[in-house]
């Protein structure tokens, strides 16, 4: 209750269908409850094929051993790790909640999409982008976690809604070897217990 990143994390993972006790274990292991590690957070940034920006968030009780398993997964993909700060200027952080149109009318039936911006910038969003299936909400990173209440206590599902680096341009990658490089080291990074994000400028 005195804790809205813990909330928001706690969200996010419920988003994802993580059972319970899975979040619980999550929890006590970054708390140290399990062991006497302390867990510290680290970020790595660097390039992927064709200048594609990647940053990557980590917890870790060890930061040899991710920043080695960090730095293999870019090698493999044929990318490189930059120095801090290299790439994270292309991004901006900001509350992202994302909504489908179809979970959208299932729950709330007669909203419409006037109706859902109203909501979210009367909770205080900076932002409303309408796809071409799904609702993208921005907000800054301070007023995430009233927005994303509000919207849960009208009812309005949510398929992401999370603090996350939201690209200012995104990089097509045409080539297909250049996209089977990048999916390599995204799913060595997606593979590292020790990864809890990654967020890629690549326009998929």
């Amino acid at each position: 209750n005195n804790n809205s990143k813990l909330r928001d994390v706690i969200a996010k993972a419920k988003a994802n269908n993580m059972p319970n006790d899975t979040i619980d274990r999550g929890i006590k292991k970054a708390a140290g409850a399990d062991s006497a590690d302390s867990y510290e957070h680290a970020t790595y940034e660097g390039y992927g094929p064709n200048g594609v920006a990647i940053i990557v968030e980590t917890l870790t009780d060890n930061k040899n051993r991710t920043a080695s398993n960090v730095r293999n997964a870019f090698t493999k993909g044929y990318g490189s790790i930059g120095t801090q700060g290299c790439v994270s200027f292309m991004f901006d952080q900001k509350g992202q909640i994302i909504i489908d149109k179809e979970e959208l009318e299932d729950e709330c039936g007669e909203m419409d999409a006037d109706e859902l911006m109203m909501t979210a910038l009367d909770a205080g969003a900076e932002d409303f982008n309408e796809e071409e299936d799904s609702f993208e909400i921005l907000t800054a990173p301070d007023d995430f976690s009233a927005v994303r209440e509000t919207l849960e206590k009208a009812g309005i599902p949510m398929v992401e809604a999370q603090v996350a680096m939201v690209p200012q341009t995104y990089v097509d990658l045409t080539d297909e070897k250049d996209v089977k490089n990048l999916q390599r080291t995204l799913d060595l990074l997606d593979e590292d217990d020790d990864v809890t994000d990654v967020w890629t400028n690549w326009n998929e």
